[in-house]
């Protein structure tokens, strides 16, 4: 049998493995931060006539630029934006990867702040982009001077910040992003894939686009929305942004089928938003009782919680899913993730983290 050994492989992708969580047929699945709440029949509904109505053209191709789609997004997020600032893919990753495909490349290079998403290094691999891994603070906080000395010592071509950050889940203060705008010479992408769930007073940076051309947030459908399986995900940045990922773009890289059922969505959003405080009741609770027994946690403005665990976080990973909870082992040792569900899912998780105390 012919193995990856026997291909002519780019030599930096060899011993390497594809990104991913364990898919496991567990009573709760608490471990890719997805959302707990099925979608509501109306918009169930909704979407599916929709997406009725694109059948019979399907031997069409769709609309390459998803004009009508980037016109709901735009009045989503409001902050005075239009079409020309908006520019949607097959979910935030691949927005970032075109991003990465048109401002990095080879002999270019990005600097990321780890722990952080840890897809955004793989993209980098991707796309011949060199990866540089930027420090946090042992409490996993980054500071706006410390961000800006980082940027001053690598002087990337893109600089990537998440915030709610993933996996620790704390958004940033505006002052990062703007210390590092003032020092980075290429592009700052900002990762708003969580915003949705911040906690209240928590700015975003879609308020800093006017006046910085550099600067890109990129959104995504799948966590708030509950969206995960429609794949879409978008970016706010100003027009020229667009005009150059639209140069990277494969040809109707969106299909028909997935931009009416995004508009559709769009369409329901106050429906679908409607667990967003549900799944922020779940956080806090999981923040508050974990640190109640002795754990530590990070603070979170997501729709999961990073916390310690005694010993090995593989043998307490192991445990959890024995006692029918999957959470998520981000590679941090002594820490895990878990996503926050439903009340139900999340006394499932409570009660089978007792034997960790």
């Amino acid at each position: 049998m012919t193995g990856l050994d026997d291909l002519p492989l780019r030599d930096d992708l060899r011993g390497r493995v594809p990104y991913g969580a364990p898919q496991l047929d567990v009573a709760v699945r608490l471990n890719t931060n997805e959302n707990s709440y099925p979608v509501p029949e109306p918009v169930v509904e909704a979407i599916a006539k929709a997406v009725a109505a694109e059948l019979r053209d399907l031997n069409r191709y769709p609309d390459r630029d998803a004009l009508a789609l980037r016109a709901d997004l735009a009045d989503y997020l409001g902050h005075g934006l239009g079409v020309p600032n908006v520019w949607a893919a097959n979910g935030s990753n691949e927005v970032q990867q075109q991003l990465l495909q048109a401002f990095g490349g080879p002999g270019r290079t990005a600097l990321g702040f780890t722990p952080a998403y840890s897809m955004h290094p793989l993209l980098a691999l991707g796309t011949g982009t060199g990866w540089r891994d930027g420090r946090r603070g042992a409490d996993f906080g980054l500071t706006a001077a410390d961000a800006a000395a980082q940027v001053r010592e690598h002087r990337p071509d893109v600089v990537i910040l998440c915030s709610p950050n993933n996996p620790t889940g704390t958004a940033l203060g505006l002052d990062v992003v703007t210390a590092v705008l003032a020092e980075a010479p290429g592009m700052v992408l900002v990762d708003e894939a969580y915003a949705e769930f911040a906690r209240p007073g928590t700015p975003s940076a879609l308020s800093l686009l006017p006046g910085h051309p550099r600067l890109v947030v990129t959104r995504t459908m799948s966590k708030a929305f509950g969206f995960a399986g429609g794949r879409l995900g978008y970016l706010a940045a100003d027009p020229a942004v667009v005009d150059a990922v639209q140069l990277v773009r494969l040809p109707y890289h969106l299909s028909a089928l997935t931009q009416a059922a995004a508009r559709a969505a769009l369409a329901h959003r106050d429906a679908l938003l409607a667990t967003v405080e549900v799944v922020k009741t779940s956080r806090d609770r999981i923040v508050a009782e974990l640190r109640a027994r002795g754990h530590a946690v990070a603070d979170s403005d997501a729709n999961f919680v990073l916390f310690s665990v005694p010993g090995d976080q593989r043998t307490a990973w192991q445990t959890l899913l024995d006692r029918g909870v999957l959470v998520r082992d981000v590679g941090l040792p002594g820490w895990l993730r878990v996503t926050a569900g439903t009340p139900a899912e999340t006394d499932a998780f409570l009660a089978a983290m007792e034997p960790l105390r």
